[in-house]
């Protein structure tokens, strides 16, 4: 910007006749918010002699700004600059939108122009001066926005980070089994999160992508979990739609969703979360993604991989003495055979075999086994020990 020479009288002279148009500058910028922002005017109206001191300001520092060289720009005008981030934070805090902030600010500056100009014109002003004028307004509500946009962006960040800050906190809580309702919905209000009825663990697997990623496909209505080597979200009421819903987002994620329980007992689902997730990465388990609720009885037999591996090796203990080739066939008719309750034509098909194979394998199987394959008792421990996993 170029400023030009004006005689100090003239200076003078211009401020003066400007502060005496203010008051009705003020009314008219007041009148033309009151359409579309409404708050605004109320606001201009009820603070009007705190705000035409501002506003006396605002045109001392302009005139001072378009005709003196050595005048400072609005950035080293530390108070300004504060107030106007300040009043960017503050429409944040309100949930308002930038935009009409700014919008009003173009408003403003219109309506301020308009007079700056006519005011110029009636003393005669040079062209070359006017011009200077009209840049110095624009520039200086230019710089006021961009004051105020930082003031709101810093507000949302600082936001932003409290309120994943409390999310963390109220997590914590619900997956404590020390932790009392009353922290917990304290700890809700905080994290700004609708405390729900029930809920549900949604853990990530080391295969999964980021956990960034995986929070991404969940909506408002979850809650991020970020707690040591627990990765993922706790869910709201994910039943009926909402679970089909979580189904579709979750899909290709490598998640495991815990079951559905009220919140208050949420922590007693985080093992059996894992164990899922745990045997999802062994491939036990291989829905996408895994709903805990679907795969119970999976779960319960496979809670402990020991005891398991010592009841299979006294099931099959009368195929110890076999061939690895002809123990593994026999294993897995015996496997098809409890699933289909002992029909021979549907564990020929399952098998893709012919059902004198069937047959010839089941005899073997009575030979190896005798009574055992008749006990109501031995068939359930066969079933336990072979036919999950």
């Amino acid at each position: 910007m170029t400023n030009s020479h004006l005689p100090a009288a003239k200076v003078v002279e211009l401020e003066q006749q400007l502060g005496d148009r203010l008051p009705a500058l003020l009314l008219e910028v007041r009148d033309g918010l009151a359409e579309n922002w409404p708050d605004y005017a109320a606001f201009l109206e009820d603070d009007l002699d705190g705000i035409s001191g501002a506003a006396a300001l605002f045109l001392h520092r302009l005139i001072q700004m378009a005709t003196d060289v050595q005048a400072r720009p609005l950035e080293d005008e530390q108070g300004l600059q504060l107030l106007f981030e300040q009043i960017g934070g503050l429409q944040w805090q309100a949930g308002h939108d930038l935009t009409r902030l700014l919008t009003a600010y173009q408003l403003g500056a219109r309506i301020a122009w308009r007079h700056v100009s006519e005011t110029a014109q009636a003393l005669d002003l040079s062209r070359e001066l006017i011009a200077v004028l009209a840049e110095t307004v624009f520039d200086f509500v230019n710089q006021l926005s961009q004051a105020s946009t930082q003031g709101y962006v810093a507000a949302q960040s600082a936001d932003s980070r409290a309120r994943d800050r409390h999310r963390d906190e109220l997590a914590d809580l619900l997956l404590s089994e020390r932790s009392s309702m009353v922290a917990i919905r304290a700890a809700a209000d905080r994290a700004r999160w609708q405390l729900p009825t029930q809920a549900a663990l949604v853990l990530a697997g080391g295969d999964a992508p980021s956990s960034r990623d995986v929070l991404s496909r969940l909506d408002s209505y979850s809650l991020p979990l970020r707690q040591g080597t627990l990765v993922g979200a706790i869910v709201a009421d994910p039943v009926g739609a909402r679970r089909e819903q979580l189904r579709t987002a979750l899909t290709g994620a490598g998640c495991v969703v815990g079951i559905t329980v009220p919140v208050e007992i949420l922590a007693r689902s985080v093992e059996l979360t894992q164990l899922a997730l745990s045997l999802r990465g062994e491939g036990v388990l291989r829905d996408d993604p895994v709903f805990v609720d679907d795969h119970l009885d999976t779960i319960i037999v496979h809670r402990d991989a020991r005891l398991l591996s010592f009841l299979r090796d006294q099931v099959l203990a009368p195929l110890d003495g076999l061939p690895k080739g002809s123990r593994d066939r026999l294993v897995e008719t015996l496997v098809s055979w409890l699933r289909h309750h002992g029909d021979r034509v549907a564990v020929a098909e399952d098998l893709h075999v012919h059902p004198q194979t069937v047959s010839y394998r089941l005899g073997r199987l009575r030979s190896l086994f005798g009574d055992a394959l008749d006990s109501p008792r031995e068939r359930s421990r066969m079933l336990l020990a072979l036919a999950w996993g």
